[in-house]
């Protein structure tokens, strides 16, 4: 399992996705341009020292991070999903992916997933914060495989 952030635009977000890594023990890969300077320094701000805990992969452009890319399949998060996360089958070599905070993924990045999952919200908000998505559905697929 990995998580992959797409272009993330508020280094507090990707600072929780750190930490969320970290502490689940899921490579992140950071897919940029980034919507703000992306530094060593930065997220060492956002992430605290969970910076050093994480297997972060940094990747230039979303090109770079398909070349990059080897197996698996690619799961989007969106409020665009087709399948519900709870009814969703997850397997080991999946990479769950967060779009952008403003403006989620372009449709050439849709086109490219394998699935594309919906968190429901049943209180009528619109969507969630990409950390607590990330989170919620890293969560789900532990408990789908066993931990």
């Amino acid at each position: 399992m990995r998580l992959a952030a797409f272009q993330p635009d508020i280094a507090q977000n990707l600072g929780a996705m750190i930490r969320l890594c970290a502490c689940m023990g899921v490579p992140l890969d950071v897919i940029e341009p980034c919507g703000f300077p992306l530094s060593l320094k930065a997220l060492r701000r956002a992430a605290m020292d969970y910076v050093n805990l994480a297997d972060i992969t940094h990747h230039d452009s979303w090109e770079a991070y398909q070349d990059a890319r080897s197996t698996g399949r690619l799961i989007l998060l969106t409020t665009g999903g087709a399948e519900n996360l709870w009814s969703f089958s997850f397997r080991a070599d999946d990479t769950l992916m967060t779009g952008s905070e403003s403006a989620g993924v372009p449709q050439s990045v849709h086109d490219t997933a394998d699935a594309r999952v919906m968190i429901p919200m049943p209180g009528g908000g619109r969507s969630l914060n990409v950390s607590h998505a990330a989170a919620i559905a890293l969560a789900e697929a532990s408990r789908q495989l066993d931990g």
